[in-house]
């Protein structure tokens, strides 16, 4: 279920067994958590969901080497597009929003109303294409902070405006 133009590979299911780890980034310690090699998610600090403590998850800060290897390379300016293994768990709906996510270019923004219509949905559909994005389990990789408001401003991102302003003046947007 990969786009044309995305790297990564997705598999649609529950990791088990649920590994986290922790990962130092300029915006902070970042969650990772999945099987331990393939991500289901990646939680920026000052999101609410995916924080630690998860119990149901073991801990293991020597877990996704290959991730952390592109997250470096990505905060270095060395990394315009994530090539990693990750699985996923979202409504069909929600899955075509993430993977259009995917085909948002380095450096690049787009608007919630051309994200819905680059899924071939309704603008009647670009609040639930608005909801889809804010439920990405997959922050930076999958880039949610690439999509702005239709005036061009900076509205939701689950780890803050802050983190979305910083990653988009990485990326040369801003």
């Amino acid at each position: 279920m990969t786009t044309p133009a995305a790297a990564n590979r997705t598999t649609i299911s529950r990791p088990e067994p649920l590994v986290w780890a922790v990962h130092d980034s300029p915006l902070g310690a970042l969650v990772l958590t999945g099987d331990g090699t393939a991500l289901a998610s990646l939680t920026v600090p000052g999101q609410r969901e995916g924080q630690p403590p998860l119990p149901e998850a073991t801990r293991d800060d020597s877990a996704y080497a290959e991730a952390r290897s592109q997250l470096d390379a990505y905060f270095a300016g060395e990394l315009t597009r994530f090539r990693l293994e990750f699985t996923i768990r979202g409504t069909p709906f929600r899955e075509r929003v993430w993977q259009a996510l995917d085909s948002i270019p380095y450096g690049a923004t787009t608007t919630y109303g051309e994200l819905a219509a680059g899924i071939g949905a309704s603008r009647a559909a670009v609040r639930a294409v608005g909801g889809a994005v804010g439920a990405n389990p997959l922050l930076i990789v999958r880039p949610c902070h690439r999509v702005i408001g239709a005036d061009g401003s900076l509205t939701g991102y689950a780890g803050g405006l802050d983190s979305k302003r910083r990653l988009l003046t990485l990326e040369g947007v801003l």
